[in-house]
């Protein structure tokens, strides 16, 4: 099973629509496209996961950089999420000195 990052996707694009435009390439088992958490809105940006890793590929090689409801999309393979720095300043704070 392989994720794929899609990006450039028009806001009102959800989740349904992202999944038809890659079921063309072959079995999708999930499609989200990302939401703001506090207005709902979509993000711009998704992802699919595919069965099978040579249907992605093709997926990823022919979607890549074309043109879908006016807007270019960006497909790749997505990349495992990284963890969060931790900060070291909080405000007002510097070096555990005050300010």
């Amino acid at each position: 099973m392989k994720k794929l990052y899609v990006g450039g996707l028009p806001y009102k694009t959800g989740d349904d629509e992202l999944n038809s435009l890659f079921t063309n390439y072959g079995k999708v088992t999930s499609a989200k496209v990302i939401k703001d958490k506090f207005s709902g809105r979509s993000r711009g940006f998704g992802f699919v996961e595919m069965e099978d890793d040579n249907e992605a590929m093709v997926a990823v090689s022919k979607l890549n950089g074309s043109e879908y409801e006016g807007r270019k999309l960006i497909v790749n393979e997505a990349r495992p999420m990284q963890a969060n720095r931790p900060r070291n300043n909080k405000r007002g704070w510097k070096n555990n000195n005050r300010w």
